[in-house]
């Protein structure tokens, strides 16, 4: 069994089949999800899935690309939205010098403040982390948090030493099947099976031989599978671990 620990169904990717496709992933052979909350709305959706679905937890927090709409006031809903049931993590949080769909230094701001909020609420830290390698790890390991995962991890095996020996799991979706992602493969042979965990990011990159359609979480067994060669394991070692690490990081 399988432990989604990133994805997004409530994207509206998902709205014709939403609920046939998650009724049916223990059957596919996902034991649980989490769906990620990325500002109030996709927060409060997420919370709702999980209400209805025994095996759907959520998270809560603000994606990089939105903090520009992020103000004291609805960041204390966040915060109000952490304490519901079935709230397992705060995130997704970090810092997105690709897109900058946020200006920079209002992501730097709200970053160093979630992390704060991360520290007091007590939960693991959902990252994002993309073309702001060296500034998330700096910004990180000034707070006050150590428990979380750095999602699609994109560095090299260095950093995702680093980030272990700092008390976070690495996140490994599709992109690790990918041609040409020799530096991610070294990153997953450099740390222990122990930290890291599998992750979709449905209904983005999926992996081969699937690339470019809509992910779902069964599709995850590709990624445990190349995780598998790469460590010289089987895909259900890979599979029964990585869903240890996940109930631990969560408490699920």
């Amino acid at each position: 069994m399988i432990i989604d620990t990133h994805a997004h169904y409530d994207s509206e990717r998902f709205d014709d089949d939403r609920h046939e496709l998650l009724a049916a992933l223990p059957a596919s052979g996902v034991e649980k999800i989490i769906n990620i909350g990325c500002d109030i709305e996709t927060s409060e959706a997420a919370i709702a899935l999980a209400a209805e679905y025994p095996h759907v937890y959520a998270s809560v927090g603000f994606h990089p690309h939105y903090v520009k709409k992020l103000t004291e006031e609805n960041l204390q809903r966040i915060i109000a939205l952490a304490g519901s049931e079935k709230v397992v993590g705060f995130g997704e949080i970090g810092l997105d010098f690709f897109h900058d769909h946020s200006p920079r230094d209002v992501q730097r701001f709200w970053f160093a403040r979630l992390l704060d909020v991360v520290a007091d609420l007590n939960l693991p830290a959902i990252i994002h982390s993309r073309d702001a390698s060296d500034e998330v790890f700096v910004a990180i390991e000034k707070s006050r948090v150590r428990r979380g995962v750095v999602h699609a991890f994109s560095g090299d095996d260095a950093l995702a030493r680093a980030y272990v020996e700092m008390g976070f799991y690495i996140g490994i979706g599709g992109v690790v099947t990918f041609k040409k992602t020799d530096a991610l493969q070294a990153a997953v042979a450099a740390v222990p099976l122990e930290k890291i965990l599998l992750e979709t990011d449905c209904p983005y990159l999926a992996p081969e031989p699937f690339r470019g359609k809509r992910n779902e979480s069964p599709l995850l067994v590709h990624v445990a599978e190349k995780i598998a060669q790469i460590k010289g394991a089987t895909a259900e070692a890979v599979c029964a671990q990585t869903s240890e690490n996940a109930k631990k990081l969560f408490n699920l």
